[in-house]
């Protein structure tokens, strides 16, 4: 049974403000983490606490996903990762982080057929492609198309039963493939391809991509096991950007296609599901002779770029998902006998880098996004498409995330903030405010 996060017994943290003390309860997770209950610190004294970025703070508590950055530790519902990489599938790990146990055979079987049951898109959804741009970005229609979602299926955004539950998360998960292999097929001015419920869930979404009339895809099976790894060390991440989004979202009790869609806009950003398309350009430009290993790294060290794909705002350690990848794609392309220098030249990158008291005294290894890229070129997915493909893998956690904060009794989430503007000014009529000469 999994526990809650409990108050410690007797133990509380003292502040002092203006000669008065005030006494916080201390709570413990079940890896013995520790927080400040500060729920009544406004309230009792009228002050906030200042934590930009939210570094420092826990925004809720939740059972899904356990990281220790400092350790190089990522489980999904007590599970190492390792373990689920080595032994699990991408659905079976969605399954477990949506409902919380790893599925039974006559489980598995179930899901998946759920999964074939709400893999074609409504017609009409299948026209409102028509409406984007050929150069649209896929993140833009990926995120309009899952919101429309909504419409197409009303009876699904007020969800009075686990049933109801279950078939809107397998709709989204199942959905969120034909959206992104038609926002591929828009760009390229090529046919949709419908979804094939004899195909496994990342063979699917490789026909769907790749294969045209009368002339069907066929990936190998190391293809698809590296793809399914993609998906599967994506799943989750505790309460990075867009999973709080989804969150924060929810919190105003909006349905799940307007949450995830909220999730996708916040992936979009260079920062978070556009990183390992930078680590794609910086390869390429050590690739087509416009700089060196060493230059680019005096460049980083002389913080005139970054070192895209190393460091970690968690993980103080290598990130584990990064060398279950860097394998990965080792594994995929020697099967294939596909030539990708870009992974001689990251592997060389990372070597370096590793042997030089610059990175390693600040603790920059690489994370998950440094090899993730190659993986998804080798399956000819181009670099504009990488964070959909994210976005596809994170799915189960959003859904994950958005089911546990709507049996959460909690408010609205809405943060304070330490105003710094104007005080009061009395209202100037428009004839008397003077233009600045």
């Amino acid at each position: 049974m999994l526990k809650e996060s409990k108050e410690a017994k007797n133990e509380t943290a003292k502040l002092i403000i203006e000669g008065k003390t005030y006494e916080l309860p201390i709570i413990v997770g079940t890896e013995n983490e520790k927080g400040i209950d500060i729920t009544k610190l406004r309230n009792d004294s009228g002050y906030v606490t200042y934590d930009p970025g939210f570094a420092n703070t826990g925004a809720c508590s939740s059972s899904i996903t356990y990281v220790d950055g400092e350790n190089g530790i990522l489980r999904y519902r007590g599970y190492p990762i390792e373990d689920l990489a080595a032994s699990g599938t991408f659905i079976e790990t969605a399954y477990l982080l949506i409902f919380g146990e790893l599925p039974t055979r006559s489980q598995r079987q179930e899901f998946r057929d759920l999964l074939s049951e709400q893999e074609l898109l409504h017609e009409g959804l299948r026209h409102h492609f028509e409406g984007f741009p050929s150069n649209g970005h896929p993140m833009a229609i990926l995120s309009a198309v899952i919101n429309s979602l909504g419409c197409y299926h009303p009876d699904f955004t007020e969800l009075t039963s686990l049933e109801d539950f279950h078939r809107a998360a397998a709709k989204i998960i199942s959905k969120v493939r034909t959206i992104a292999a038609w926002s591929y097929r828009k760009a390229q001015g090529l046919p949709f391809m419908y979804p094939d419920p004899k195909l496994s869930y990342c063979r699917n979404f490789l026909h769907m991509m790749h294969s045209i009339p009368h002339k069907q895809f066929e990936p190998t099976d190391q293809e698809v096991r590296a793809l399914s790894l993609f998906f599967l060390l994506h799943a989750d991440h505790e309460q990075n950007c867009s999973c709080s989004t989804v969150r924060m979202v929810q919190s105003t009790e909006a349905n799940l296609f307007a949450s995830v869609s909220a999730g996708i806009c916040a992936l979009w950003g260079r920062l978070h599901g556009g990183a390992n398309a930078g680590v794609v350009n910086m390869l390429q430009e050590i690739r087509d002779g416009e700089t060196t290993i060493e230059k680019y790294i005096e460049r980083v060290k002389n913080k005139e770029c970054r070192l895209m794909g190393f460091g970690h705002r968690i993980y103080k350690s290598f990130d584990p998902r990064a060398k279950i990848l860097r394998q990965a794609a080792h594994d995929m392309l020697e099967a294939s006998g596909y030539d990708d220098p870009l992974l001689d030249i990251a592997l060389e990158l990372a070597e370096v880098a590793m042997n030089d008291p610059y990175f390693t005294d600040r603790r920059l290894y690489p994370n998950v996004d440094f090899y993730s890229g190659i993986i998804l070129r080798a399956l000819n997915i181009p670099v504009n498409m990488f964070p959909v493909m994210f976005a596809i893998g994170r799915m189960p956690g959003w859904i994950a995330h958005w089911n546990e904060s709507s049996r959460a009794s909690t408010k609205i989430l809405r943060p304070r903030q330490i105003y710094t503007g104007l005080n009061t000014r009395e209202y100037v009529p428009i004839d008397m405010r003077l233009d600045n000469e």
